[in-house]
């Protein structure tokens, strides 16, 4: 059985306008992420308490058997479960607080896809998942997160540009 839920701001966050600024910006955060220039990924923010990571994966990320590492796993899933978060959250950073992560099947090369979800929380803090799938479509691994709220104000943040 699936649940139905609200998001948390969703008062806040009625128009939609203001929506997907935040939307946006949220994605341009994650681009200026130094991190992020190691890595051929691109967010998007696809809908209130939901996040899409596209991301190629190859050779230079793989362990001595030679399939990807769970580090490249583990980042892709923190990264979407993260932006479904925060995706509610439109005046603070979320931080990471734990993750809970699964292998289900090993990568070694191509497009994979990371889809995070809002699960719960509405205050302080939150819970998010994220599934990985590969090019057939098929699942490789997944993950719980807990996020909580900084005391660091998006609109603080370099890389958090909302359009003029």
């Amino acid at each position: 059985m699936r649940w139905i839920v609200t998001p948390p701001d969703a008062a806040q966050n009625a128009d939609d306008r203001g929506q997907r600024v935040h939307f946006r910006a949220l994605e341009q955060l994650y681009a200026s992420a130094p991190v992020n220039s190691v890595f051929d990924s691109r967010l998007e923010i696809t809908a209130p308490g939901r996040a899409r990571i596209v991301f190629h994966t190859g050779e230079k990320f793989h362990h001595a058997a030679g399939a990807t590492h769970g580090t490249l796993y583990f980042k892709m899933l923190d990264d979407a479960a993260f932006y479904a978060a925060n995706s509610l959250v439109s005046d603070r950073f979320l931080l990471t607080t734990g993750f809970n992560l699964h292998f289900t099947k090993p990568v070694r090369t191509g497009r994979v896809i990371a889809e995070g979800q809002w699960i719960s929380g509405k205050r302080r803090i939150f819970v998010a998942e994220a599934h990985l799938v590969d090019e057939e479509g098929e699942e490789i691994g997944r993950g719980t997160g807990t996020f909580m709220r900084s005391h660091i104000a998006l609109s603080g943040l370099d890389g958090y540009r909302q359009p003029e």
